[in-house]
C-alpha cells in the first residue's frame, strides 16, 4: 500500500461520521445509524416516546443525528424553544438512520409516533402519501421566504406538511497546490465539461486521479451522480435526454482521470481521498468542511460551482440535499406547529445551521455574512441557485434504484452509454 493510500485508510478510520446530504439507504455518514450515544436530553431506547423534563405539554421530535455537532445543535435548539415559552416542553429521540423509515412505517400502523419528524427531504413525499403528516398550511410561517426547491419537497397538492430544516448541495472542490504545480488555472463558473475533462486528464499522474465522486450503488450515489444527467439535459424521468453525461463518465473513467473506484465510494470515502492527496478534484458538500479543518488543516483547496456542459449553457445543476421537519398528523398538532414557528425565525435558523454545518433553507437567512463572506461557503450558496430536489415523488426509492443501476453499468463499462440509457429509461418508465 503506498503512502497516500495509507493516509486515506487512516483518515477513514479516525474521521467522525458526517452529515448525509443525499438520502436513502446504506451510507458511511451520520444517517447510516451506528452506536453513537444520544446527546444529553435525548433518548435512544424507545422510539415511541420520550420523558418530558419540565412542565407543559410534551413535544417529541425524532432525529437520526449522530455527530457531536449535530447533537449539540439539536439540544441547543430544543433548549431555546423550551426557554422561549411555558406551554410546551420539547425533547428529542435518536433513531438510527438504518431503522428510520421502518420505525415510521410501524408508527403509522400502531399510532405510536412523535409530534415532529426530521427526515431526508427526498423521503417526505412517500410519507405524506401514507398519511403520516398533517396539513399545517394555516401555521404562522413565512412560506414565501423559503428557497423553492426545499419548500417543494415539504408540500403536496398545494398543502404544507412541514418546513425545510436544512439544505445543501454538492459543488467542486479542487486542490490548489496540484493545479499550481500543473500550471493550470483554477476551475470557476466558466469551466465547461471539455475544460474539466482536460484538467482531470492533466492532473492524473503519479498515483493521483484527476477527479472522484460518490457513485456507490445507493441513493447516496444517486444524489451525487444525478446532477450530471440533469446538466446534460435529462431528468430523473428523461434518462435518454442525459445520455451525454453517461458518455462523459465512461470516457473519463476509461482514460483513468475519473477514478473507477467511485462505484464503491461513499461521500466520506471521497473526502478522505481528497484530504490524502489521492484525487485532485472532488464533488462533495459543505458538511465535509469541518472534517477537512480538523484532519487536513494545511490543505490548500478551493470550492467552485460544478462544470457546465458547454460555453453556451448556464450554470450547472446540483442536487439538493438536507432535511425537512414534518408535523405528524394528530388530533392536537399545536405543539408541533409551535416548534416549527419557533424554528421559522431567521435568527434561530441561522444559529442552528452554523452549528450543524449546512445552509439555512430561507433566502434571508442564507444571506448571513457567515456564509456570504466566506469564499468556500459562498460557492455553495451560488451553487444552490440552480440546485433541484430529487423528485419529489412518493416512488422515489424505486426511481433512485433504477437510476443508480444505470450509472453503475456505465462506470463499470458493463454497457455502452446508449444501451444503459435505453435500459434505464425503460426501468424508470416502469416505476408506478
Amino acid at each position: 500500500m503506498n503512502r497516500k493510500k495509507m493516509i486515506a485508510a487512516g483518515l477513514a478510520a479516525v474521521t467522525s461520521m458526517t452529515m448525509l446530504a443525499g438520502c436513502g439507504g446504506n451510507s458511511n455518514s451520520s444517517s447510516a445509524g451506528g452506536d453513537s450515544a444520544p446527546a444529553s436530553g435525548s433518548q435512544a431506547a424507545d422510539p415511541a416516546g420520550a420523558q418530558s423534563s419540565g412542565g407543559g405539554k410534551e413535544v417529541v421530535i425524532w432525529d437520526y443525528f449522530e455527530t457531536d455537532a449535530q447533537k449539540e445543535m439539536m439540544q441547543n435548539l430544543i433548549d431555546g424553544f423550551n426557554a422561549s415559552q411555558s406551554e410546551y416542553t420539547a425533547s428529542h429521540i435518536y433513531v438510527p438512520f438504518s431503522d428510520y423509515e421502518k420505525q415510521l412505517t410501524l408508527g403509522v400502523a400502531s399510532g405510536e409516533l412523535p409530534d415532529l419528524v426530521i427526515m431526508d427531504g427526498c423521503g417526505m413525499a412517500s410519507f405524506i402519501s401514507m398519511g403520516l403528516f398533517g396539513d399545517i398550511s394555516d401555521a404562522d410561517v413565512k412560506w414565501e421566504e423559503y428557497i423553492a426547491g426545499p419548500m417543494e419537497s415539504t408540500m403536496m397538492d398545494g398543502k404544507h406538511y412541514g418546513i425545510p430544516f436544512a439544505t445543501n448541495c454538492t459543488a467542486l472542490f479542487y486542490n490548489k497546490d496540484m493545479f499550481d504545480a500543473a500550471g493550470l488555472a483554477y476551475p470557476d463558473e466558466n469551466t465547461t465539461w471539455d475544460d474539466f475533462k482536460e484538467m482531470a486528464k492533466t492532473l492524473t499522474k503519479d498515483g493521483v486521479y484527476g477527479f472522484g465522486n460518490a457513485a456507490t450503488n445507493t441513493d447516496e450515489g444517486t444524489f451525487q451522480c444525478l446532477q450530471w444527467l440533469y446538466t446534460a439535459g435529462g431528468s430523473y424521468t428523461d434518462i435518454k435526454g442525459g445520455t451525454d453525461a453517461y458518455q462523459l463518465m465512461q470516457d473519463m473513467i476509461n482514460e483513468g482521470s475519473w477514478t473507477k473506484e467511485v462505484v464503491n465510494w461513499t461521500q466520506s470515502d471521497v473526502n478522505n481521498n481528497f484530504m490524502a492527496g489521492n484525487i485532485a478534484m472532488q464533488q462533495n458538500g459543505p458538511w465535509q468542511i469541518p472534517g477537512i479543518e480538523a484532519n487536513a488543516p494545511d490543505l490548500n483547496y478551493g470550492v467552485t460551482v460544478l462544470p457546465k456542459r458547454d460555453a453556451d449553457s448556464g450554470q450547472a445543476t446540483s442536487i439538493l440535499g438536507g432535511e425537512n421537519m414534518g408535523a405528524v398528523k394528530k388530533d392536537d398538532m399545536s405543539g408541533a406547529v409551535a416548534f416549527i414557528q419557533y424554528y421559522d425565525q431567521t435568527e434561530v435558523m441561522v444559529e442552528a445551521m452554523k452549528m450543524y454545518g449546512s445552509f439555512p433553507p430561507k433566502t434571508e437567512a442564507a444571506k448571513d455574512a457567515y456564509w456570504t463572506e466566506d469564499p468556500i461557503q459562498s460557492a455553495f450558496i451560488t451553487q444552490l441557485e440552480t440546485s433541484i430536489p430529487r423528485g419529489p415523488s412518493a416512488a422515489w426509492p424505486s426511481y433512485s434504484a433504477a437510476i443508480q443501476k444505470g450509472f453503475q453499468e456505465v462506470m463499470t463499462s458493463a454497457k455502452t452509454p446508449e444501451q444503459a440509457a435505453e435500459d434505464t429509461q425503460a426501468a424508470v418508465d416502469a416505476v408506478k
